[in-house]
């Protein structure tokens, strides 16, 4: 018996030995996700970066510096249609060629974009996902601690992060389905972290055209909940709504409702919009890279939910959609 005793004592002693050290690991890869928060705000840098799901690549290049003024930051598109987005602080300007010789302004929201991907707060990385490392790596030519987010349930993906072991800065950043494939990813292919980085690069190349400033009405207007007569009854554990907009959508005759809800890391969107009695879209799920897409008819109106997200958790929240 008094075996027994010792090699249950000491078991339960490697068990608490285990599980102090899965502690002390979560601790310092949470300090790790907290310097990245911070590195994408306040370091100076500049590189080109790619975009890629399935097979559709998408480069940028982004100039980002930080003085005493605030964060002022240059995003340009190196594929397509030309197209520059020039942030000074809150203010969020669009710059578009209209012709050879015009070039629209507009006037835009701020909107989270890579390397600035996490949320100020952690808390709900932390209550939805597992954060432990992986073998470091590098990326870009520069050294990285990587970082695995495991969901706690099938209703998110797995991310993973590459950060730059120097400075905190996110460098690449991948989105894995239920059997650890990747199905997106944002990476720099090449980034100078620090230094001075002159403000002149940050000026949008409109040299010798005419601006034109966007008169388009404000395509966008916050609602009251109390506006809003329809209610989502099943939402995954995790996700709660962000805000709730009222939507004018090009080609759309009437304003489309529209709910934001997140878990702190995944998004994801409701457009509640009526539609013609005739018209019956099909109710099934589309997928394109990370996003799944699930449409239905409820009340005379069209229930369209999407982000990145499986599958299961878009059409468990489409399926509770009701009006009041």
């Amino acid at each position: 018996m008094r075996v027994l005793l010792l090699a249950v004592a000491a078991l339960l002693g490697m068990i608490g030995v285990s599980q102090a050290a899965d502690v002390a690991q979560q601790t310092d890869a949470l300090s790790w996700l907290k310097k990245t928060t911070v590195a994408a705000h306040q370091l100076n840098y500049k590189g080109t970066y790619i975009y890629q799901y399935g097979d559709h690549i998408e480069t940028s290049k982004i100039t980002h510096i930080k003085d005493e003024s605030g964060e002022h930051e240059k995003l340009e598109a190196l594929e397509g249609s030309p197209r520059e987005v020039i942030r000074n602080n809150e203010e969020v300007l669009c710059f578009t060629p209209d012709s050879n010789t015009s070039v629209v302004v507009e006037k835009r929201k701020i909107e989270k974009s890579f390397p600035d991907l996490l949320p100020r707060q952690l808390d709900g990385i932390t209550e939805n996902y597992r954060v432990r490392f992986a073998v470091s790596d590098r990326t870009a030519g520069h050294a990285c601690k990587v970082l695995i987010l495991e969901p706690r349930d099938q209703y998110r993906y797995q991310h993973k992060l590459w950060i730059d072991q120097a400075t905190g800065l996110l460098l690449k950043a991948g989105m894995l389905n239920e059997r650890s494939e990747m199905i997106s990813q944002f990476a720099f292919t090449q980034v100078e972290i620090g230094g001075q980085i002159d403000k002149e690069s940050l000026r949008p190349k409109i040299a010798g055209k005419k601006v034109l400033v966007s008169s388009e009405p404000a395509n966008e207007m916050e609602m009251q909940q109390s506006e809003l007569s329809w209610q989502v009854k099943q939402l995954p554990p995790g996700f709660t709504q962000v805000t709730v907009i009222k939507r004018t959508m090009p080609g759309k005759g009437v304003p489309v409702k529209h709910l934001v809800f997140s878990d702190g890391l995944a998004t994801v969107s409701v457009f509640i919009e009526p539609v013609a009695t005739e018209i019956k879209p099909m109710q099934r799920v589309v997928r394109q890279g990370a996003i799944h897409v699930y449409t239905r008819m409820v009340a005379d109106h069209q229930i369209t939910v999407l982000g990145e997200v499986p599958a299961i958790s878009v059409m468990q929240i489409a399926n509770s959609v009701s009006k009041n």
